[in-house]
This record gives C-alpha cells, structure tokens and sequence, in this order.
C-alpha cells in the first residue's frame, strides 16, 4: 500500500468544493468584498496552483479552504462534509488531520528538533509516543530528511526547514496539503527541491493546493486558478513542465499509513 494514499472518498466526492462563495469585511463604514460568488471543485489527487496579485482574493479563499475562516455566504464542502455544520471542536480536528498546511514561514518551533516538529500533529491527533515517532521518522525520510531528526531549525537550510515542514504536513494522512506561497523565502535550488517534493507527494496520490504569485511555482501544477477581484477569471488545465524525478527512492511510500 502506497503509504501517501489519500484519504478514503466519501462516495467519490471531491476533496474540494466550493458553491458561490462570498466574503465581506467591515472596515469602519466601508465594506471589502474579498471573495464575490466563488465556485471551484478540486478533485482528489489534483495538484492546482491558485494564482492573483495582493488583494485578489487568494489568502481569503485559502483561509477558508483551510477553515481558518468562515464564508459569509455559500457552502464549503471539505471531503463531503459541509464545514458549516462543523463546531469549533470539529474544526479544529478537521484542521489537524484533514488538512496539512505548509506556510512561507515554515513555522517551526525553533528549539525542539525535526523530529519533534512533525511529531506535533500526532501528538495533537492523540497518538501515542512508539507509533508517533515511527510515522514522524519515516515523514521525515519521505522528504530526504531521516538524517536530520535530530537537528533544530537554526542547524537547517531554509530548504531543509521547509521539507521539514512538508513531512508535518504530510505525517497525519490528511485529505488536502495546502501551502501557502510555500517557496517564497527559498532560493531557486531550494525552490525547485521543495516543488520536487510537492509533485512527489502528489504523484502518491495526494490532493496539493498551493497558493502562489509565482509563474516558476504554478509550472508545477496540473491546473491553475487565476482570481481578480474577488473573481475567478481564468481556470484552466496545464501541463506540468520541469518537475524534477523523485529524490528519495520509495521513501515516500513508508509515511503516515492509517488515520491518526
């Protein structure tokens, strides 16, 4: 069994699926219309790049796919399940095992090891100590990083913190890995390596939805989503150019098998 499997279909319904969308933000007597009617299904095991410039729309939406963030009006349905009939406990296991997030900033806990970092999840999850550290070794020998367990991220390159990063995102099996403007404090090698990564994990199978500014990042993608104002004004399949080959044999196949 391909450990990086997503996770098991509810009735073969998308991971994603968004029906018109809208969010408004008050700023004093002035009102912001962030998202206008937003309708998007991503299917599982897609790899989709959203795209737009500040202020197009693309951190709200991904606050709301990360259910970080409530829509004003519409329906979201995350893996079948309509997250407004979700409680705050709810949510906040869905956001935990559900859904890997990977941010610009790694947000890493600067003192505690690789290890410990991907560990988190689980431990969050309620997994137990022998079990939790064999899933978060072998996230981190999925991104080419077993070697590492052991250091903090101050004894890390930005691209190996970033990968450390991945393999917590990835460590409880979730049915989305989410990554926002992942490669933007990397240089071009490291960018590459990280996207490498991101089309490895979505070759095993998982679903991938990065947001992004960046032409060199949505290459890597099979579909990208272009927002403006609030609005969608471009979605269309793409050929994925440049992806390099997998980088770490079949380790991306001993990962996270099992819900947490």
């Amino acid at each position: 069994m391909s450990a990086v499997a997503p996770s098991p279909a509810r009735d073969g319904r998308p991971v994603i699926e968004l029906r018109r969308i809208t969010k408004t933000y008050s700023r004093g007597e002035a009102e912001v219309h962030a998202l206008r009617g937003v309708s998007l299904v991503v299917e599982r095991g897609d790899l989709v790049a959203i795209m737009g410039a500040s202020g197009s729309g693309k951190s709200t939406l991904m606050n709301i796919i990360g259910c970080l963030d409530v829509p004003s009006r519409g329906h979201f349905f995350l893996d079948g399940v309509d997250v407004r009939t979700l409680d705050e406990e709810s949510l906040a296991r869905v956001r935990n095992r559900k859904i890997g997030f990977v941010f610009q900033s790694f947000n890493l806990i600067a003192r505690t090891t690789a290890l410990s970092n991907v560990e988190l999840p689980l431990a969050y999850a309620g997994v137990r100590g022998e079990e939790r550290r064999k899933r978060a070794l072998d996230a981190l020998a999925a991104v080419g990083l077993a070697d590492r367990a052991g250091h903090v991220p101050s004894e890390m390159s930005g691209g190996q913190q970033q990968r450390v990063a991945v393999a917590r995102a990835i460590v409880t099996n979730p049915s989305l890995v989410l990554a926002d403007e992942p490669t933007g404090n990397l240089d071009s090698a490291s960018s590459n390596e990280v996207m490498g990564i991101f089309s490895d994990i979505n070759a095993e199978g998982r679903t991938v939805v990065l947001i992004t500014h960046e032409d060199d990042v949505a290459r890597f993608a099979k579909r990208v989503v272009r927002l403006r104002d609030g609005n969608i004004v471009d979605d269309r399949r793409v050929t994925p150019v440049g992806a390099p080959p997998p980088r770490f044999g079949t380790a991306t196949r001993d990962v996270a098998v099992g819900a947490p």
